[in-house]
């Protein structure tokens, strides 16, 4: 059987930076399924659906495509074969991810196409329903998760880096309200798998972090 590990979280927990510093240290791949619900979501925008009918978004998912690719290490993700790995992580288009991915019919078409992935490679896989939909029988759950004031600091600090002068208090209350969106949509919601470990970054390094994580892996599967 492969191995299987999941990691689930809230947004700007570092799910996607941590995971791609575990997956190297494991040498397995990670596949990012909220590059694939951001993708779909920059798709929705560029098409200019209505984000709050379920029936046009449910004709417009079967229509993408949306693949993953890696190369040196890295994920890249692919609209329409178009390299759009820097374009999915604007505000605009994570706000779109979370709307598009409420659907039932948006969820189960990335939900097969990820679980189709997992049984055929060694991968890790986070996202917000990893351990309790995609990955549900992984015998390796995660809930990495921080305070919703140090996950605002550092989503500040990295848009800052990128130019992006939106002040924190701002960023502060559309990360909570995020927050509220993903934990209380009807399909799927953010929770923490009850066999889940969880892990808190709040006064945690990065390093620390994925060495928190890489001594959960190894209890599980043994040194890799």
């Amino acid at each position: 059987m492969p191995m299987n590990i999941a990691i689930d979280g809230p947004v700007g927990a570092g799910k996607s930076s941590i995971a791609d510093q575990v997956a190297k240290r494991l040498n397995i791949l990670h596949l990012d399924t909220g590059a694939m619900y951001r993708a779909f979501g920059l798709y929705a925008l560029r098409s200019g659906v209505d984000m709050t009918s379920e029936e046009a978004l449910s004709g417009l998912v079967e229509q993408v495509d949306v693949q993953v690719r890696y190369e040196d290490g890295a994920q890249k993700t692919l609209l329409f074969g178009e390299d759009v790995s820097g374009l999915i992580r604007t505000g605009e288009v994570s706000a779109a991810a979370s709307a598009v991915s409420k659907w039932p019919a948006v969820r189960r078409r990335m939900v097969r196409a990820q679980q189709e992935m997992a049984k055929t490679a060694d991968m890790l896989i986070d996202g917000r329903d990893i351990g309790t939909v995609v990955l549900k029988d992984s015998p390796c759950k995660i809930f990495l998760t921080a305070t919703a004031e140090e996950r605002a600091r550092r989503r500040y600090l990295q848009q800052m880096e990128k130019g992006d002068e939106t002040p924190y208090e701002q960023v502060l209350r559309e990360l909570n309200a995020r927050d509220e969106q993903d934990m209380n949509r009807k399909t799927d919601p953010l929770r923490q798998a009850e066999d889940a470990v969880l892990v808190d970054s709040t006064n945690m390094t990065q390093e620390e972090t994925v060495d928190a994580i890489v001594a959960i892996v190894e209890e599980v599967y043994g040194k890799q």
